[in-house]
This record gives structure tokens, sequence and C-alpha cells, in this order.
């Protein structure tokens, strides 16, 4: 089976990211590129992001997660701690991000390093969770392999009986991480294929390092 794409094509022109856009902190351009997608049409979870990781099989694997804060310092997302991405960041602390918005013709890619929270800002996280979402971090061990939907169907059953009318306490085994970027790449799509892509790298005095690239 085969399908041939090469008569896909698009033209990107819908902006163009000019020198006097470009701020000298990419985390000003990230918040005004985020800001405008927010309050565009077409994108729904505009904080969805794609999150690389090298396997402990030596593989990368990405996969999306949400956004739930940034900062000056960096971008902090949830999850399970053993679950196959968190053994990856353990291992292997350097990770990819990316924002992808069609609608805008944008992305972003940032590569950093992934730290653990500190675990009074995972419990004020968790706190603000939806109870069904706070059960739902507890029933699922992330990851693993399990023989049915119905298992975890019952498990949340059995939670909800347990903690019916307690509160509930984030468990050890789920947290935020923040990713503390090295570099921040923005991608403008453009006519003709001559997309605007520029580059922020961190320096040792941590200023950033502003340079255009080759589309």
């Amino acid at each position: 089976m085969q399908k041939d794409l090469g008569n896909y094509r698009k033209s990107y022109e819908k902006s163009a990211l000019e020198e006097g856009a470009i701020s000298d902190n990419p985390i000003e351009l990230f918040q005004k590129w985020f800001y405008e997608v927010e309050a565009s049409e077409g994108i729904d979870e505009p904080n969805a992001m794609t999150i690389s990781t090298i396997g402990l099989d030596g593989f990368p694997k990405s996969r999306v997660v949400l956004l739930k804060k940034y900062t000056f310092e960096g971008f902090i997302f949830y999850t399970n701690y053993t679950s196959e991405k968190g053994k990856a960041i353990a291992n292997n602390p350097n990770v990819c991000l990316s924002f992808f918005w069609p609608n805008m013709e944008r992305q972003i890619i940032i590569k950093g390093k992934a730290e653990k929270l500190a675990e009074n800002l995972s419990d004020g996280y968790f706190e603000s969770r939806p109870e069904g979402s706070k059960l739902g971090a507890i029933v699922s061990d992330q990851s693993s392999v399990i023989p049915s939907r119905s298992v975890l169907e019952e498990k949340l059953k059995a939670l909800e009986k347990e903690f019916q009318g307690k509160e509930i306490q984030r468990p050890d085994f789920w947290g935020g991480y923040m990713v503390k970027p090295v570099s921040i790449e923005f991608w403008q799509g453009r006519p003709n294929r001559l997309h605007d892509r520029v580059r922020y790298s961190l320096q040792e005095d941590y200023n950033w390092k502003i340079e255009r690239l080759a589309p």
C-alpha cells in the first residue's frame, strides 16, 4: 500500500517575523505569539505542545502534553514521574518542546533541560485540579501494560468510594517539571518556502544570542 503526497501544497502568507519584531528575550516573543494564538480562531488548546525525550531504549519519542505555566525561567508541565517520559527524563533531562499553530502558520522549537518542580508547587497545582483529574492521576500507572480498560474503570470506582468526602492528596509519583531553555527557535511560514527562522541561544552570561537561520 502506498499514497503519494507530493501534490500537497500550501502557500504561507499570513505573517512575517521581521527584525523590528524580535525581542531581546525570547520569552517576551513567546508571550506575544501565545497571546495572538489565544485571540485567534481555529486552535482549541494553544498550550498543547509536543515533548521529545530520549528513551531508555535509545530511541527518541514524542508525545503531546499541556503547558501549564511559563516564566522567564522556563516552561512547566505535569505528568507521572514513573511514566515512560518520566523515566526518560530521569535518565537524560535533555528534552525538546515544540508548538505548532497552523492557523497562524507558526512553530516554536525549544531545547532545554527538564527539572522536577518543588513539591509544594506540584501540591498547589494538584489541589487546583478537578476531582476526576486527581483520581485519574492516581488510577493510571502510566505507560504500564494493562489487560483491559475495565481494569482502569473498576479501579476508579473503588477510589471514588474510598475518597468520598475526603481530601485527595497528590501522590508522590505525580508532579511537575520545568524545562529551562538553552535555545528557542521561532518559525514563521512565508511564501515560496522562504520561511522566517529566528533562533535564540543562551550564553554563559545568561544573555541570549539571536541569529536568523536559512529556511
